[in-house]
């Protein structure tokens, strides 16, 4: 699709979603290419002079162009305008490409009165034409319509979408075979060679070809990031496009690129097949997907958080909060808890304890490795399926009494619901304020110990004899556990 944006505010600035398509040399002594039908264990070796058309040949049938037709021409980010015109996000080269060769322009369908059209990419996955493309590829769509290599073309109908991954799958409308392909069951491996297909600018079937660049890159697009990062190009229009590896299998779907012009400079992003799997697999079985839920709100363990919890690495997930009637209350988790590993899994971050938790089953019960006011345990947790809008219960009123936490640079009072005291004043230079508390935010634990007002603030801090002091805070973002330094040894 030609939609371009930044994912989060907080993503880096010129993340532009688009569909992968590259451009680089192939450097390999011997790279592998299959023979049909495309099975790893019947692939042929050749050497670098030699072509990859035969895979292109092999994989291109099954690769389809998609139409998207809006009935709001407002919803759509990157339509083209009424007399067929290329978006203004168009990288100046490519606008005078396409007035040079204006029968290419042409080619891109033109927003009618009152709509408006978009382009992305997709593939085939199944005999009876079952597609996939990119969420933002269909999202909010009338019409779809999916358009081979050959010339054919069918209506889609959208089965199911995953936002939250950016993933959609379609089903065409016809009782024909198609071609298709399937995901890999072997991971890329950084360094790994790959070739990408795709639909850029409207152009129709474009093939290039790159490298793994990196893995498991966060890009701030949702709480799943899991991103292959290749170094092929993407380009508008690509969305939803596969990526293959040299045995012709998906190893990723081309969603995202990193850029300041809109233009690809070599950095692009594909969600890899091992989560992109699970949640096709799911769209097609139930039209939505359905996730496990601990019911937690959670934070990186950092090193200063860690060694005022008495650990040995800065590693894990430390929970902040619990949302109410959540499975983790039910199980005895509490906040302060440490979760190390997932069914005797590691946990490495707060990220990788959601992408484990999603992947559960809702009911099934997964047991839990934390760390709790520094002794290791086990907690079995039922897990229940994740809902719209998981709240936490919401706070009531009291009042004051205001004291001084001046050690820290901090200025408290009681907080308006009696749960905590509240931050009045921070000095600037302080280690508080270098943490990131501000006037509004509201401590609600001292080093393991609630308080409810300065007085108990302030002897919670006596029993402190490390480095550093755990508290427990709770901000217009939700709550957060900082470590912040007692000036004790």
């Amino acid at each position: 699709m030609s939609k371009t944006f930044a994912f989060t505010k907080k993503s880096v600035l010129g993340l532009f979603t688009a569909g992968l398509l590259g451009a680089t040399v192939l450097t390999s002594t011997l790279v592998t290419i299959p023979t049909a039908p495309l099975h790893a264990e019947q692939a042929q070796v050749f050497d670098q002079h030699q072509s990859l058309a035969p895979l292109v040949d092999k994989v291109m049938p099954s690769v389809v162009s998609i139409e998207v037709k809006f009935t709001n021409a407002a919803a759509v980010v990157d339509n083209n305008n009424g007399d067929g015109a290329l978006p203004d996000q168009m990288p100046p080269g490519l606008k005078d490409f396409f007035d040079q060769f204006p029968q290419f322009k042409n080619r891109i369908p033109q927003a009618p009165q009152g709509g408006g059209m978009a382009l992305g990419s997709g593939f085939v996955i199944t005999s009876d034409g079952y597609v996939v493309t990119n969420n933002h590829v269909v999202e909010r769509a009338t019409e779809v319509k999916v358009a081979f290599q050959n010339g054919d073309k069918y209506d889609a109908t959208v089965i199911g979408t995953d936002p939250k991954t950016d993933l959609a799958l379609l089903k065409i409308k016809s009782d024909k075979t198609f071609p298709f392909v399937s995901f890999t069951k072997t991971e890329a491996k950084v360094g790994d060679y790959v070739m990408a297909v795709g639909n850029p600018f409207g152009l129709g079937g474009t093939v290039t070809a790159g490298i793994v660049s990196a893995r498991g890159r966060d890009i701030g697009s949702g709480p799943y990031d899991d991103f292959i990062q290749v170094d092929a190009s993407i380009n508008k229009g690509n969305s939803g496009g596969p990526t293959f590896n040299m045995n012709g299998e998906v190893v990723g779907i081309n969603t995202a690129i990193f850029s300041p012009s809109g233009g690809s400079v070599g950095i692009g992003f594909a969600i890899p097949a091992s989560t992109a799997q699970g949640v096709i697999d799911s769209l097609k079985t139930n039209h939505k997907v359905t996730r496990g839920w601990l019911g937690v709100q959670i934070q990186p363990v950092t090193a200063d958080l860690a060694e005022s919890m008495g650990l040995v690495k800065a590693k894990g997930a430390i929970i902040s909060d619990l949302t109410q009637g959540s499975p983790a209350l039910k199980a005895g988790l509490k906040t302060g808890d440490t979760i190390l590993k997932v069914d005797g899994t590691e946990i490495l971050d707060a990220r990788d304890l959601a992408k484990n938790i999603a992947h559960v089953t809702p009911g099934k019960t997964v047991q839990l490795a934390i760390i709790r006011g520094g002794k290791p345990m086990t907690v079995d947790v039922v897990l229940a399926a994740m809902p719209t809008d998981p709240t936490a219960p919401a706070a009531k009123v009291d009042v004051q009494k205001t004291g001084s936490l001046s050690s820290f640079g901090l200025e408290v009072t009681k907080a308006d619901d009696g749960a905590g005291v509240k931050i009045t004043k921070v000095d600037p230079k302080s280690s508080a304020a270098d943490q990131g508390l501000k006037q509004g935010d509201v401590i609600l634990e001292v080093a393991g110990t609630e308080v409810n007002d300065p007085t108990a603030a302030s002897q919670a801090l006596k029993s402190v004899s490390g480095k550093k002091v755990l508290m427990l805070v709770r901000s217009a973002d939700g709550q957060r556990y900082v470590a912040l330094p007692t000036g004790n040894g």
